[in-house]
């Protein structure tokens, strides 16, 4: 049986539902290239902001036994640069029928209505907007996804200024993940992104009793967040009606295949590259097809969503 792995994100093709997440790689059209040439059905860049960042110096990540912790800083050369690398990587992804999302952050909510403004130039398929990083300074006052109010007024700056579809990346550091998202669809957001890593968390090096990131704290990726991650996504697609891309801790077919049955249309995949190289997509993409065969589905929106169903809530 033939099946089809294509599915449709806020009116946007992707021939399968993995997506490089942002974060771990995404700086240059290079590297997106790269990654689409490796089985990715979509690629977002590292997030962007007006001015470029340095970001906090090496170690900036460390695998703990668990998953990730790391603590980037959202280092990034600026939307000026980042226009170009995306227009690179729009040319040259085109005869795959790769899209290519813009992930984008500010410190405010005004500018992040200027940087969704600069970077639509570029013309990328979608927009990420990241209002959850939990690693920067001053996060508790900065991390605009912890109310929803404030990531209601980002999404409508972002909408005001661009044409292009909007994702806002919510984060699990919240009381009630679920009033953010009806908040962010309420305000115009045409999807989401769940989620962006836990934390802040910090991890030790006992010998010398100082931690192990040049940050101190970081935030939790990789298989230690998927459990979480599972019940955001779930709890985001029983309530609101957006397309939801999943991310966090999947390494794994089997990951994937968990979280489209709650629900999501497609699958970020960051920390496995770091696990499992480029070829995770490919490999990914093959598990899921397997499964599809297995249980004799044709296409992946056959199964979205089927815990949901077999949960009551739909």
């Amino acid at each position: 049986m033939a099946v089809d792995l294509s599915v449709s994100l806020c009116g946007i093709r992707l021939p399968n539902p993995t997506v490089l997440a942002s974060g771990i790689l995404g700086l240059t059209h290079g590297v997106l290239v790269r990654v689409a040439c490796s089985g990715a059905g979509a690629v977002t860049t590292k997030s962007v902001s007006l001015a470029p960042r340095d970001g906090y110096p090496n170690p900036v990540i460390v695998e703990w036994g668990g998953g990730l912790i790391n603590a980037v800083g959202l280092s990034n050369p600026g939307v000026e640069v980042m226009v170009d690398e995306i227009r690179a990587a729009k040319e040259q992804l085109a005869p795959l029928g790769v899209p290519v999302i813009a992930s984008i952050f500010a410190d405010t909510i005004y500018d992040f209505g200027t940087i969704a403004r600069y970077v639509s130039e570029a013309r990328p398929d979608l927009i990420e907007v990241n209002i959850s990083c939990p690693n920067i300074d001053d996060q508790y006052l900065r991390m605009f996804a912890a109310d929803p109010y404030v990531s209601a007024q980002v999404t409508r700056r972002v909408k005001a200024n661009t044409d292009i579809p909007v994702l806002v990346k919510l984060s699990p550091n919240v009381t009630d993940i679920l009033r953010i998202a009806e908040a962010v669809v309420e305000a115009g957001a045409d999807g989401i992104t769940a989620v962006n890593s836990l934390g802040p968390g910090l991890i030790l090096d006992i010998e010398t009793a100082r931690p192990v990131l040049s940050h101190g704290t970081g935030g939790v990726s990789g298989p230690a967040l998927r459990p979480i991650a599972v019940r955001c996504v779930y709890d985001i697609c029983r309530t609101v009606d957006v397309p939801v891309i999943a991310t966090g801790g999947i390494t794994t077919a089997r990951d994937a295949v968990e979280m489209i049955l709650v629900g999501a249309t497609a699958v970020g995949i960051g920390s496995a590259v770091y696990y499992r190289g480029l070829e995770v997509f490919r490999e990914v993409c093959q598990g899921i097809q397997e499964y599809m065969e297995r249980h004799g589905y044709r296409r992946v929106e056959d199964f979205r969503g089927r815990a949901l169903e077999m949960m009551g809530h739909r």
